[in-house]
């Protein structure tokens, strides 16, 4: 006989969260053990709760591969985009993006130019991880020749990558949000727009004046020698930029972003080919095994041996771990049953934002990028409709939680991608986050304040009103008769 199942309570719900909580510290803090093996070890927190409460293991495998395979879109690109990044470093790409970025960027200015460089990659290919794998790459390098602190200038990436990653009308993560919301998606970028850019022009100013502290120095020195050491390792010239200006133009005339994305990889072997001195096998065999060189500047080398499909398996694996847990909280039910709660909490615009933030950093801690934007939008979206709030707001709330807190989560997608392309932990990086937390920040200003909080108009409440006083007369009426 099949086991009742019921909905899980408080305590279970609490159980779920504070025991995944405990995994993670004591796993990765304590004892440094791989987060991969503590997002494993929570499968099986997750499926206690299930078991308990009516559910089988066939069940909960289901819903564990259901979580796994609506993340594979992230993982394709994740695979291609590493293939692009080995073969644009070994094609002499992104070392002639940073030559020429030494040779036109001045220190004082750095912080901002890169963060105003990424927020425009961003925009014109819809990738976060394509601009932090190529443009990022190469802003890494420099500032590091500028003497910045490495995690300084992953926060200036990162903000700008995000920028695009959340207005763009070719990413994914915009598109899937109107979807899901239900909102058009012009209408659903201008909602955004109210407040993405204020928190893009304090950046911004933010940017540049941290920048001044770090670059007032005017030593040289390093990126001089950066520049040496490229143009003795690789090719530099301007066709070197060819391939990254038709990967770009074909992004902004909305082309599928993994076949252009692997084409700009193929394009990276034949220019490593044609013009860095590779056999075409071995060129070829980059787009798998990742870029290697020896260039005796030690960041040099560490910012430029990466890349490849091998690069990014471990982070996929991490991602797949991820999905996995997600996939299981949504079947037995924790992420409904939290959506239940924070709806009996969240009874004015105010609350309801911080409501949609908390379910998409949620979605982030137990899933990833895709898992965020559903949880913000699937837990929290009939709370919009019941205060008769315009859904453009849970739109752009949603994106704010999800998109936004993704790098910010050390084992989500974009975290592990961020931490390992740049070559800088999340944690290290995360203080200087500065767009991504003016987003959440302004958009808890606009839920409380009503700045910017739309409403539905309705006819019927007014037609009530009409049909209360034609009450009120008729029993007058009766009254006085």
């Amino acid at each position: 006989m099949e086991k009742k199942k019921r909905p899980p309570k408080l305590s279970e719900l609490l159980f779920v969260l504070i025991g995944f909580g405990v995994i993670m510290v004591t796993f990765i803090v304590k004892f440094e053990i791989s987060i991969h093996l503590a997002l494993l070890t929570t499968w099986f927190l997750i499926m206690l709760v299930g078991l308990k409460i009516g559910y089988n293991y066939k069940e909960m495998q289901d819903g564990l591969l259901k979580g796994i395979t609506d993340g594979l879109e992230a993982v394709i690109v994740l695979l291609s985009v590493g293939a692009l990044i080995g073969t644009w470093i070994a094609g002499g790409i992104v070392p002639s993006i940073i030559y020429y970025g030494l040779t036109v960027i001045e220190p004082n200015i750095f912080l901002l130019a890169a963060f105003f460089i990424c927020t425009v990659t961003s925009i014109v290919t819809g990738t976060s991880f394509g601009s932090a794998g190529t443009a990022g790459i190469a802003m890494m390098a420099i500032g590091a020749s500028f003497g910045f602190p490495l995690p300084l200038v992953a926060g200036a990436v990162i903000s700008g990558c995000y920028v695009g990653d959340k207005l763009s009308p070719l990413s994914d993560t915009t598109v899937m949000t109107a979807s899901l919301s239900k909102v058009d998606l012009i209408d659903h970028i201008k909602s955004m727009l109210t407040v993405s850019f204020p928190a893009w022009l304090i950046a911004g100013v933010l940017f540049l004046i941290t920048g001044f502290f770090y670059g007032g120095s005017g030593d040289l020195s390093a990126a001089t020698s950066t520049m040496d050491s490229l143009q003795e390792y690789f090719h530099i010239g301007w066709y070197m930029l060819i391939p990254a200006l038709v990967v770009i133009t074909l992004l902004a005339f909305k082309m599928p972003s993994i076949p252009v994305i692997l084409f700009g990889a193929f394009m990276g072997t034949i220019w490593a080919f044609l013009f860095q001195g590779a056999t075409f096998l071995e060129a070829f065999n980059i787009m798998y095994a990742g870029n290697s060189i020896n260039s005796g500047v030690e960041f040099i080398d560490k910012l430029l041996n990466r890349g490849g499909i091998v690069f990014m398996l471990d982070v996929i694996a991490l991602i797949i771990f991820a999905l996995g847990v997600g996939g299981l909280m949504e079947r037995i039910g924790v992420l409904r049953a939290l959506g239940d709660y924070l709806a009996k909490w969240a009874n004015n615009p105010g609350r309801t934002t911080i409501a949609t933030l908390l379910a998409g950093l949620l979605g982030n801690a137990f899933g990833g990028a895709y898992v965020s934007l559903i949880t913000a939008t699937k837990i929290t979206g009939d709370n919009y409709d019941r205060l008769n709030l315009d859904r453009r707001v849970l739109s752009r709330n949603s994106e704010a939680g999800g998109t936004v807190t993704t790098p910010m989560v050390p084992w989500s997608d974009g975290g592990v991608f961020m931490a390992a392309a740049l070559g800088v932990s999340t944690m290290s990086y995360l203080p200087f986050l500065w767009f991504n937390f003016l987003v959440l920040i302004i958009s808890v200003i606009y839920g409380f304040t009503g700045k910017y909080i739309w409403y539905n108009k309705q006819s019927q409440p007014e037609m009530e009103v009409e049909d209360s006083n034609e009450v009120i007369q008729e029993e007058k009426i009766l009254i006085k008769s």
